[in-house]
């Protein structure tokens, strides 16, 4: 079951902001790690860093229980789940295989799901293994649908799905994660490998992208 969160409100100078908009005092300011967003808009903080932390916990500790004795590949779709890729595999306890495959449907400064472009130059051999295709978010589901396709086509045992994030009401294609982190808004959402032109990744959080580059 996907996690649900509140989210947070931060100025420029990176103070959690009150209801009301008004600053947080000195000892309720955030992380250090906001100093990255100076000089920008405000951002939404949807979920925070110990709180992704805590559910990739959950979620390694999940999978690892469900293949034991299993041949496990896990693999990442470019470039949303790097970072998520590289906390989780951390988390689980058992013999395990990691490859990268380059999806995506979103290019440069574009917040609007386009033509979906697969490089397979970096295909893995997953006959005779489970797959555990890993995404960033699910938003339309057209590429994890058409990725699940494409490993078992080539040879793959099972292939089931992981997302960090799934996007309520954006869904075009019917699939149902095998495992999710956090259920969210419609919104665009950035840090914790998700970006907007290729900035924001470095976030340790995930945050809603100000409304300005809508």
């Amino acid at each position: 079951m996907a996690w649900a969160v509140p989210s947070v409100m931060m100025d420029r100078a990176g103070r959690r902001l009150l209801p009301g908009g008004r600053p947080s005092s000195v000892g309720e300011a955030a992380p250090p790690s906001l100093h990255h967003l100076e000089g920008r808009d405000v951002v939404e903080i949807l979920i925070t860093e110990a709180q992704i932390q805590e559910r990739v916990r959950e979620l390694g500790r999940q999978i690892e229980a469900d293949y034991q004795g299993r041949p496990l590949t896990i693999v990442a779709i470019l470039t949303g789940s790097l970072i998520v890729l590289a906390d989780l595999i951390r988390q689980i306890q058992l013999p395990l295989r990691v490859a990268l495959l380059q999806a995506s449907s979103y290019k440069g400064a574009t917040t609007t799901a386009g033509a979906l472009i697969i490089n397979e130059s970096f295909a893995p051999d997953v006959a005779g293994r489970d797959v555990l295709l890993l995404d960033d978010i699910l938003d339309t589901g057209h590429t994890l649908a058409t990725l699940v396709h494409r490993m078992s086509d080539r040879g793959a045992l099972r292939v089931r799905t992981a997302v960090l994030l799934r996007k309520k009401g954006r869904q075009e294609v019917q699939i149902e994660p095998d495992y999710c982190g956090f259920e969210i808004p419609d919104a665009f959402v950035v840090g914790y490998g998700l970006d907007f032109d290729d900035d924001y990744r470095h976030l340790p959080y995930v945050a809603v992208l100000p409304s300005s580059h809508d």
